[in-house]
């Protein structure tokens, strides 16, 4: 990933944008709908979450490979269905958009369920943050964001309790090149976004990123996927974890620069210690209470910072 291709997706992707449909029209799957676009990244977060503790209790009986088969299979026929994305009209610069967007989502579920399939669940996260934290230095041009970006670093650190030297060093590596993933699944989700009407691009990459782990799956489940329990949780952890995020994110990435969206990201690990907290009864130390009020001031901070920049632009100037 160059900074120039970062920083060309730093730009808001208002063009793109779906017209907005008359009063009383009825919206089409896909349209933005009354949420704003961090509440948009919000939501999807909380649903990621709620979908990654329920795959880890699905690996047992497919293993790593075979839950990111069923997740991503599910979610392509569920998106393909629903969406019913057109396959003409489309360029070569097109096309090529949704490979790259699909074998960026393939490869970023893959490395991330080999993670937490070696390391817990909460340093898995909090390393595969780091992905989108870089990639928010390099896509932003204000000097500003890197220092959000750099107190959300420091909350991910703390939530990880300070350092990682106790997990398995293969586990570690599996998280960071999730990271590095999720980082160009952002830009490519931007581009998508820009190209495509709605959420028909990301179905057509979904089904990319299906057919490209399909394979894998097979070879390391086999005929375990067939089973009725197996394939119902699959298809619960594609709609908490894939459906519902993805297609968020890639609204909001319509309306909300790379950067921006980037430092966001950082509440991922925050959104699961709460939940730990509240539906698993997991209590949290100071450290991680700490950890998690300056990775939200870091996000809050990079809200205000866009939002403040986009008054800016039109506000009209005051005559002399």
């Amino acid at each position: 990933m160059t900074a120039a291709s970062s920083a060309s997706t730093s730009r808001t992707a208002t063009s793109a944008a779906t017209p907005a449909a008359p009063p009383g029209a009825p919206r089409r799957f896909g349209s933005p709908g009354s949420l704003g676009p961090v509440g948009l990244v919000l939501a999807g977060g909380i649903s990621v979450q709620f979908g990654g503790a329920l795959a880890v209790t699905l690996m047992p009986r497919a293993g790593a490979p075979g839950v990111v088969a069923l997740r991503l299979l599910a979610a392509a026929i569920v998106l393909l269905v629903v969406c019913r994305p057109r396959l003409r009209g489309h360029s070569r610069a097109d096309w090529g958009t949704v490979a790259a967007f699909g074998i960026a989502m393939a490869a970023m579920n893959g490395l991330f369920y080999e993670a937490v399939a070696r390391i817990p669940l909460g340093p898995a996260v909090t390393l595969e943050v780091l992905g989108p934290l870089a990639l928010s230095v390099l896509a932003s041009r204000r000097a500003i964001n890197a220092v959000w970006a750099g107190l959300a670093l420091l909350g991910v650190f703390l939530l990880g309790g300070g350092g990682f030297s106790d997990l398995d060093p293969t586990g570690v590596g599996f998280a960071l090149g999730a990271g590095a993933m999720w980082a160009v699944y952002i830009l490519f989700s931007a581009r998508t976004g820009r190209r495509f009407p709605r959420a028909d691009g990301l179905a057509l990459a979904m089904a990319v990123a299906a057919l490209l782990f399909l394979p894998l799956g097979i070879t390391a489940a086999g005929t375990r996927l067939l089973n009725p329990t197996t394939v119902a949780l699959g298809s619960a952890v594609a709609l908490l974890s894939s459906v519902l995020p993805y297609t968020l994110e890639l609204l909001a990435l319509r309306r909300l620069p790379a950067s921006t969206f980037a430092i966001l990201m950082s509440l991922e690990p925050a959104i699961a210690a709460t939940a730990g907290f509240l539906v698993l009864g997991q209590s949290l130390s100071w450290t991680e209470a700490a950890a998690i009020a300056l990775v939200i001031a870091a996000s809050i901070g990079a809200v205000r910072t866009q939002v403040g920049r986009g008054r800016a632009r039109v506000e009209p100037v005051p005559e002399a």
